[in-house]
């Protein structure tokens, strides 16, 4: 419940997250939900799928677990 609050505090602000798995991700927090956190990129590249991990291509709205969050920093 504490990665849930956490991700409420940040909401509408520029977020670096890290993952159990070793991943980072920066954008902006657009959304949370009792499972997952939605995370605005402002990438360019592509950007790895699976069950687990976000999707999607450059400047989009990822899904991220929120079980799988270690760490959420603003920048």
């Amino acid at each position: 419940m504490d990665a849930y609050y956490n991700c409420l505090r940040c909401m509408n602000k520029k977020v670096r997250i890290l993952t159990v798995h070793g991943q980072q991700y920066e954008g902006v927090i657009t959304n949370v939900d009792a499972n997952n956190v939605y995370l605005r990129t402002e990438g360019n590249g592509p950007i790895k799928t699976s069950a687990f991990y976000p999707y999607g291509y450059g400047s989009q709205i990822l899904t991220l677990s929120l079980f799988t969050l270690l760490a959420i920093a603003l920048i």
